[in-house]
């Protein structure tokens, strides 16, 4: 059972980091009261994939991509990621530590436990102020190309640390010890893709369409050619480009769902009733903020036990390559869809 694994999982990782669990306590109580906001780590991977997105401001920019961002922009990634995490999981500000001259503001406190936020683009890239010597610190790695991420917990000791040679003296943790001395909350985990960044060039040329009022036109291509596969806000606010990007799939003259349903297309969003649907028949199942379009066609004989689900008084299964275009069934309305 899925809850199991999770179980198996993180007593995996909790025996691989025996060492550091052994010798600190407030790392153990830290992790423990995290896991109870976030067991399976989706709302850590959202925040990370609202944040990136948030930085590409793909509605305004069209870029999809870190590689197009501004030096100042990656810069500024870990303070999006640091207040992000604390709107989320709303921890309270934490405290001003070191010396009397040099005062270093830690970003939480969790438990009474001061704790300094890290992100870096880079795996071990994490630049450690010398003001948080003895501290902790929860360290966040996120990287769009490969589709992953980390969170750990790590208690900045002199000996485990490169010495710092920029101007501020920030140090590094030194790789051996990114292994044996980092409380791996997640390691390697899924990071919400962004679709648009891992297409093919030439598809991706095909959907977002060069010139203004395009909008609409970009937002039925991606539907229409990224079939059976989590699409998520990101994509559709930096095809769409403009502020009501949820307008574009709405049912109307000209809009996504109508246009694809006349080509056996529909469009299900992360909804019970949609999720539902798409369980039954056999597709991709829309999470939080994601879509998934997906060809149907009525069911016939030579489709066999496949998955089917009924809607509008008939039985539809997933199109083979095959099966004729036929216009697809609306699916249900859900009250209040696109605010949600």
């Amino acid at each position: 059972m899925p809850f199991d694994e999770d179980i198996n999982i993180r007593a995996a990782t909790r025996i691989a980091n025996q060492d550091p669990l052994a010798q600190d306590s407030d790392m153990q109580k830290i992790a423990d009261h995290i896991y109870s906001l976030d067991p399976d780590g989706k709302k850590f991977a959202t925040v990370l994939r609202d944040t990136i997105d948030q930085l590409l401001n793909g509605e305004d920019t069209g870029r999809y991509a870190w590689n197009q961002l501004f030096k100042t922009e990656k810069t500024h990634a870990g303070t999006l990621v640091e207040i992000n995490l604390q709107r989320k999981f709303k921890f309270a500000d934490g405290g001003d530590v070191g010396s009397h001259e040099q005062k270093h503001p830690m970003d939480y406190r969790i438990l009474g436990i001061d704790v300094d936020c890290k992100f870096s683009q880079k795996f071990g890239g994490w630049m450690i102020p010398p003001e948080a010597m003895g501290y902790l610190c929860l360290l966040v790695w996120a990287d769009d190309y490969k589709s992953l991420w980390s969170a750990g917990i790590f208690r900045v000791r002199e000996e485990w640390l490169n010495t710092g040679s920029n101007r501020d003296k920030k140090m590094t943790i030194k790789q051996e010890h990114c292994k044996d001395k980092v409380l791996w909350l997640w390691r390697d985990a899924k990071l919400p893709e962004n679709v648009l960044l891992h297409l093919p060039e030439a598809t991706r040329k095909q959907i977002l369409i060069e010139g203004p009022r395009q909008g609409q036109k970009r937002v039925i291509e991606l539907f229409r050619r990224v079939q059976n596969r989590p699409i998520g806000r990101g994509a559709i606010r930096t095809a769409a480009q403009q502020l009501d990007y949820m307008a574009r799939l709405r049912e109307g003259k000209g809009r996504a769902r109508t246009v694809l349903r006349d080509e056996g297309i529909v469009i299900a969003g992360p909804y019970s009733k949609h999720q539902e649907i798409a369980r039954e028949i056999g597709a991709e199942v829309p999470q939080r903020g994601e879509f998934v379009s997906f060809r149907v066609a009525e069911a016939m004989p030579h489709h066999g036990e496949r998955p089917r689900v009924e809607l509008e008084g008939r039985h539809w299964v997933l199109a083979e390559p095959d099966d004729p275009v036929t216009t697809a069934p609306r699916l249900p309305k859900v009250t209040g869809e696109e605010e949600s």
